[in-house]
């Protein structure tokens, strides 16, 4: 029998519960279709009591301008402001992600969000700040994943640490560099390299995505953008920094 949305959705709900990772490769036909996917997302966090109206911080990227943007909401208990420290939380292969996240000053409503483009819609951010994502899953063989299982697992997330933030500004995002380090590895330094070569890019996308169902998203949610330096191993007890020069830093312990 070919597996069904709902048994997946017990499936990650049982997983997440139970800390623990499924194989793939049972659930390889369990989804049609993106929207399919976010609703296995909405269903595992109803589930597990994770929000109370619009979640207020997310994830949005993807790989390129050309490529389907991903959203997901991330869980409230996994947020937290620099210094922070997640040794409280289970990983199962967990890795880094250094990004730049995005406050928004007001309220979206979907006719708002309807009208925007990329040109407009950076005029809504009042802040911006450094964060982390710790991305982990609750797939065994990540790599072998479908990208459909990946986006119904919350897009792979596992915490999130963010820095002080700052009025925002234009940037030269060109030529902003980023600066990260995991335990005693050597400084992984990037400049310019921003999938979308502008983290304000994404918003009409992401808020369209928020506003699909009717809903306001209220001034105040935050969206992470998009790593600088894909997925960089990590080790439960590594001690992470990561400096967006100029715009500031974050640090964490796994």
């Amino acid at each position: 029998m070919t597996p069904d949305p709902k048994a997946l959705t017990e499936a990650l709900i049982a997983a997440r519960q139970a800390n623990r990772t499924l194989d793939a490769t049972p659930w390889i036909d369990a989804l049609p279709d993106a929207p399919q996917a976010y609703e296995v997302q909405d269903a595992v966090a109803a589930a597990l009591g994770w929000f109370d109206g619009v979640p207020k911080t997310w994830k949005s990227g993807g790989g390129s301008r050309g490529a389907t943007l991903t959203h997901a909401p991330l869980p409230p208990s996994g947020v937290r402001q620099s210094p922070a420290d997640f040794s409280d939380l289970t990983f199962h292969t967990p890795g880094i992600e250094a990004e730049i996240a995005l406050r928004l000053g007001q309220d979206v409503t979907p006719a708002q969000a309807a009208a925007l483009d990329h040109d407009n819609s950076a005029a809504l951010i009042d802040a911006m700040a450094v964060s982390v994502e710790i991305v982990d899953a609750r797939w065994q063989d990540l790599a072998a994943t479908p990208a459909l299982l990946r986006l119904a697992d919350s897009q792979v997330h596992g915490a999130l640490v963010l820095g002080d933030w700052q009025p925002y500004a234009a940037v030269d995002w060109a030529s902003q560099r980023c600066e990260t380090k995991i335990g005693d590895a050597e400084t992984v330094v990037r400049e310019g390299t921003h999938p979308l070569a502008d983290p304000a890019w994404l918003l009409p996308i992401w808020l369209r995505h928020l506003t699909r169902h009717g809903q306001t998203v209220p001034a105040g949610t935050v969206v992470t953008t998009g790593s600088w330096v894909g997925v960089l191993p990590c080790r439960r007890g590594d001690q992470v920094t990561a400096e967006f020069p100029g715009i500031g830093a974050v640090r964490l312990s796994v």
